[in-house]
């Protein structure tokens, strides 16, 4: 007995093959003795201990995604057997049931070679029975989730109130908040637009002496006779003389010129007109308005104050 210590400490077996007995120890008693198969079942148990151990840490990774299918799966079946989708596959069968009844009561006198009303009897019976599974296993489930909600009645209907009030505040607070930005807005436009106004680089107005400077023109109308004594065959709008020169100064315009660009209508005879520095002529009350208000062309843009202060400069 004091030998077989030794022999049993060195027959241990390799861990990586725990049902096979160590190669360094040939002279063991053979598998079929009491202490080889004793070795055996060491073996055997520490395997099982070590497939059980992984299958242990295996089992929270594999129990998460039980759990997950298990959730998505039931979600599926409380989609498919929702009141609306019940409805709806009910009313389409019904459809199909009702087309097939019509379909048969109008083909009474009719003697098809093919047995077409047997089938259409099958359908519908099939139509049918699909209907009252549906709507059997929709009571079914129904009342499960009745009798699983009666244990928290009392929480259910608080939760509600609390959700429905938080969506009223979100709603009064979002309407709440446009009528602000509304009044927010038509209110501090006016301000918005007065201070854009006042940033903003305004053109100013000429003064009545820098009108006054402006050349001012008579217009004259030419008639057939007057066109022959000028010797001028092109259709011609009239004649700008101006008022206050001796010799006299006259512009001969041409029939698209002979209009005023702010009134947009055409120079009358006598007319009183008012030439620019730019070459550009309007009637004097058009112009002397546009020029108290901004001291610019209405044409190319061009500046008679900064004009009349480079020339006194020069």
């Amino acid at each position: 007995m004091a030998s077989t210590s030794p022999r049993l400490s060195s027959s241990g077996g390799d861990p990586s093959s725990p049902l096979l007995p160590s190669p360094a120890s040939p002279s063991s008693a053979p598998s079929g003795g009491p202490l080889g198969r004793l070795t055996s079942l060491r073996g055997a148990a520490r395997f099982i201990r070590r497939t059980g151990s992984r299958r242990l840490m295996r089992e929270p990774s594999v129990a998460v995604r039980e759990t997950a299918a298990e959730h998505l799966e039931e979600r599926q079946t409380e989609w498919a057997y929702s009141k609306p989708v019940v409805v709806l596959d009910v009313l389409w069968n019904l459809a199909f049931v009702a087309v097939a009844a019509a379909v048969l009561a109008a083909s009474l006198g009719e003697d098809p070679a093919v047995p077409l009303r047997v089938w259409i009897a099958g359908y519908v019976l099939q139509c049918l029975l699909h209907m009252l599974c549906v709507t059997v296993e929709y009571r079914r489930r129904s009342r499960e989730a009745d009798q699983e909600g009666a244990g928290d009645g009392d929480f259910k209907p608080r939760l509600s109130i609390v959700f429905l009030a938080f969506d009223v505040f979100f709603v009064v607070f979002c309407v709440a908040l446009a009528c602000v930005i509304g009044i927010a807005v038509c209110c501090c436009l006016p301000c918005i637009i007065a201070i854009l106004y006042a940033v903003t680089d305004q053109q100013e107005g000429a003064s009545e002496e820098d009108i006054n400077n402006l050349s001012k023109f008579k217009f004259r109308t030419m008639g057939d006779q007057d066109k022959l004594v000028a010797g001028i065959a092109a259709p011609v709008g009239g004649v700008m003389t101006e008022c206050g020169t001796n010799p006299r100064v006259e512009h001969i315009l041409s029939a698209e010129d002979a209009e005023c660009c702010i009134c947009l209508c055409p120079y009358e005879d006598g007319a009183e007109l008012r030439e620019l520095p730019c070459n550009h002529h309007f009637h004097c009350s058009c112009i002397d308005k546009w020029l108290h208000i901004n001291a610019t062309c209405p044409l190319c843009k061009f500046n008679i104050v900064k004009s009349n202060l480079g020339r006194e400069e020069v």
